[in-house]
């Protein structure tokens, strides 16, 4: 009887602990003002059996997949809003992202050097440090509605430097296999393969997708559906032969755009079905967080934290009036870009078949993640209601 029981508990733990999540979400919206992303990652965090709660550690392929697929639906919305004219007008926007990364990059490697980290780590929390958490800033932007230049300067920077971030963090592993027993094809199919291969099946798909919905006639109807089914496609595709699911997703948004497919404001966050794994997705990372990792690495994390906060904003900062843009506004960037886990953990999660523990080889991972699962979607909160751009009282 005891046996039975316990197993009904582990089978309902997930859809109960998503449940809570969704609740503790909507109470802090209600009562503290908080994103509700940042009350779903409190959630997953004090829930996980590592703190003690009832939620058993995440395991399948059918999680990982369905984690996956939340944050491609995501990256795939982020590339639609991609406007690629928009860094021919400006260049400077370029710059900016060009610096604002390599910038973070390096500064946060040379601080991990100072905490006596290996190069191999410290290389491999640099490039896990330089993206913006696209998750994070796309659900704030919708939840509040945001619109003009520092939510627009938000989401392209958040798009170009994941970018960056997944050809660093390739790039990296594949150095790490190549100094270690991996050999050369090894480390070249992990890190240069691998980059161009998704972003070309997320290209193909980004063609093939827009032509077959003209053909059958389904621009103004079954648009939604039709993007949502391809982007879980080109997941499982991706993730079955260990590409980057993630890169793909965004290449697929950002060339579906160009070939002038429509998607309606009614139609972003993919609906029920993209608020439903929004709240899947930020449990699960921050249920893979430990403790006991986080207090090991608090200083290595919150001395990441600080310094990818100032790097960032001063790249917008400084390339601010250049860009036309104020300083102000330029400051309320390099806020906005705070957010980081949900991608930079995934990033991590899709190396599992090389190395299970990497974040354990990692310290400070676990302190960065989870300060930043919650505090870094009330910095854009922050800086988008500073800038103006927020909408209250018309939430989605």
């Amino acid at each position: 009887m005891a046996a039975s029981l316990n197993l009904i508990l582990v089978e309902i733990a997930w859809p109960a602990a998503l449940a809570l999540a969704w609740v503790a979400g909507e109470f802090g919206r209600r009562w503290l003002g908080l994103p509700r992303i940042s009350s779903y990652a409190i959630a997953g965090f004090l829930m996980a059996s590592s703190q003690g709660g009832f939620l058993s550690q995440p395991s399948g392929e059918a999680m990982v997949l369905l984690t996956n697929v939340a944050l491609a639906l995501i990256l795939f919305e982020l590339g639609y809003r991609i406007n690629l004219g928009w860094l021919r007008a400006n260049p400077w926007l370029g710059a900016t992202s060009v610096v604002e990364a390599t910038g973070t990059f390096a500064v946060v490697f040379f601080i991990a050097r100072i905490f006596d980290q290996a190069p191999i780590p410290s290389l491999l929390l640099a490039a896990l440090a330089v993206p913006t958490s696209p998750a994070a800033v796309l659900r704030v932007v919708n939840e509040l509605r945001g619109s003009g230049q520092v939510t627009e300067r938000t989401l392209h920077l958040s798009a170009f430097n994941c970018v960056f971030a997944v050809v660093a963090f390739k790039a990296v592993v594949g150095y790490a296999m190549l100094t270690g027993n991996g050999g050369v094809f090894t480390a070249v199919w992990n890190s240069v393969v691998v980059v161009l291969v998704s972003a070309g099946l997320g290209t193909l798909f980004g063609v093939a997708v827009p032509g077959l919905l003209r053909v059958t006639g389904g621009l103004t109807h079954h648009t939604t559906v039709a993007f949502a089914l391809a982007v879980l496609l080109l997941t499982a595709l991706t993730d079955a032969f260990k590409f980057s699911p993630i890169l793909a997703a965004l290449a697929f948004g950002l060339v579906a755009r160009h070939r002038r497919v429509l998607l309606s404001q009614a139609q972003r966050n993919f609906g029920a079905l993209g608020d439903l794994l929004t709240v899947l997705l930020f449990v699960f990372i921050a249920s893979t967080l430990d403790w006991r990792h986080v207090v090991a690495g608090i200083e290595l994390g919150v001395a990441v934290l600080m310094a990818r906060l100032l790097v960032k904003t001063c790249a917008t900062t400084l390339f601010a009036r250049i860009s036309g843009l104020s300083w102000r506004k330029g400051v309320l960037t390099g806020v906005a870009l705070m957010p980081l886990s949900v991608f930079s953990m995934m990033l991590l999660e899709q190396t599992r078949h090389l190395d299970a523990k990497l974040v354990e080889h990692l310290p400070g991972v676990a302190a960065m993640m989870l300060l930043l699962n919650v505090l870094g979607p009330l910095a854009t909160q922050w800086a988008l209601c500073r800038a103006g751009e927020a909408q209250p009282g018309r939430e989605g």
